[in-house]
């Protein structure tokens, strides 16, 4: 399908396509903790008669784990307070199709009370409102895009399944950055990604082979910020649908083989005002204005703080290698792919801060909420930002990123900055999350161990 990327739907332009026969579905959504959609698929001529005002999910989706267990341990929900209910509201605004489903469309959902009908704030897209409400009131709105990496392989989710994600093979046999042939072959997968994605009103700018077998990413056009976690959510679920629907399998795990280059979400951002960007100055050297700086300064200050909403799982730390292209240190420089924060577009209008932190299994408005709030910290704080390394930044021995999910945790928990950004309860249920995650590997043998161990020990 080619043509002009579409505005998502109004609901009146809803009501003519169900009366039209040509849609029949509305997936009313909400994001969970993980970043992924959950909520409920409405006949689209309930959805258009009234279904739109609001409906109803159990309170465990923000309280569970990627097996969607229902951990203990939640101030918010528990069995003791017999998991009630929370409101899904859906904000018309991101109503769009989805031409990878037939006859379907989507509505992504804020996640309200049931008693007092104010946004649960430990709700990812509460979190990043209201970062962007403190940005708003400095008279800022900040502008952000994600890149989205991830593996093709060359069985369905189904087989590898039943396989036990034993011996898998990626689709492609050897690096295909920036390479042409080897991406022709996956066009069958990419090709509907990238039209479908635009068809639905999701600014896709290209698609690109990454530094390994069968990786792809995937790049977005920049947006305000909960635009662009909008954007990223749903294009992840594309792309996991559309391999689906091909009879592929993808995955966005940060580290699926300790011999393969890892899985990235890099974030890039910038603070406008009045319609200009607010991070350019002229007369800088770097095209940096101070503002900038002091941002900066703060995303440096405080990155082991949110180190957790950039790597949020045991595995995320799995990517974290010495000349693999994944940072190790906290440090920014001009340009560098080695640094964890790089200096892109410097000395034109387009002047941005990418943190090359985040990786694949990034929940996007978590991500960048803890970013923003950072970047806030060193505003108001008035930071002065160090000057820019340079060369190899795996070679130094300081400032490094925590290394393990125990010791995000920990930052994560203790971290003045956060609690005041975010709110105590929210820094507690994601500590909580952190530890659940912790618990749940502590208790498991690996493969690794019986291998290493089975007959030698």
């Amino acid at each position: 399908m080619v043509g002009t990327s579409t505005a998502p739907l109004s609901l009146d332009a809803l009501r003519e396509q169900v009366a039209a026969g040509s849609v029949d579905t509305v997936l009313v959504c909400m994001v969970d903790m993980q970043g992924r959609l959950m909520g409920k698929r409405f006949h689209a001529g309930h959805f258009v008669n009234g279904g739109w005002e609001e409906t109803h999910c159990c309170n465990y989706l923000l309280a569970t784990d990627l097996e969607m267990a229902t951990p203990d341990g939640y101030a918010s929900t528990s069995w003791q307070a017999g998991y009630g209910d929370y409101i899904m509201k859906p904000d018309l605004s991101t109503m769009r199709p989805l031409p990878w489903l037939e006859g379907t469309a989507l509505v992504l959902c804020d996640v309200l009370d049931h008693h007092t009908h104010a946004e649960v704030p430990h709700s990812p897209r509460a979190v990043l409102k209201r970062q962007v409400k403190a940005l708003e009131a400095m008279g800022y709105d900040a502008k952000m895009a994600t890149e989205l990496e991830f593996f093709i392989f060359e069985k369905s989710f189904e087989e590898i399944r039943k396989e036990k994600w034993r011996d898998l093979e990626p689709i492609s046999g050897y690096n295909q950055d920036y390479h042409i042939l080897q991406t022709t072959k996956e066009e069958p997968l990419m090709r509907p990604l990238r039209n479908h994605l635009w068809n639905a009103g999701i600014p896709v700018e290209n698609s690109k082979g990454e530094a390994e077998t069968g990786q792809e990413e995937l790049n977005i056009k920049y947006a305000s910020a909960l635009l662009t976690a909008d954007y990223h959510t749903i294009a992840k679920q594309a792309t996991k649908e559309i391999a689906w629907q091909q009879g592929r399998a993808v995955t966005f795990l940060p580290k699926w083989h300790h011999d393969k280059v890892g899985s990235s979400s890099h974030v890039h951002q910038s603070l406008w005002r009045d319609g200009q960007n607010a991070f350019f100055d002229p007369s800088d050297s770097l095209g940096m204005s101070g503002l900038m700086k002091s941002y900066t300064a703060g995303l440096l200050k405080y990155a082991a703080d949110y180190t957790y909403f950039m790597a949020p799982y045991i595995n995320s730390y799995k990517r974290f290698v010495k000349g693999s292209f994944a940072p190790t240190r906290i440090i920014w420089s001009i340009d560098n792919r080695t640094a964890g924060f790089r200096l892109c577009g410097e000395g034109t209008k387009g002047v941005r801060m990418e943190c090359r932190v985040p990786g694949s299994d990034i929940n996007p408005y978590l991500t960048m909420a803890a970013m923003l709030a950072a970047g806030i910290a060193g505003i108001r704080e008035g930071l002065n930002l160090e000057p820019a390394a340079s060369g190899d930044m795996y070679e130094g021995n300081s400032g490094f990123l925590p290394s393990n999910l125990r010791e995000a945790r920990a930052a994560l928990a203790g971290s003045t900055m956060l609690r005041q950004a975010m709110g105590d309860d929210v820094v507690d249920h994601y500590s909580r999350a952190a530890e659940v995650e912790i618990e749940e590997f502590d208790r498991i043998v690996t493969d690794w161990e019986v291998a290493r161990g089975f007959e030698r020990a």
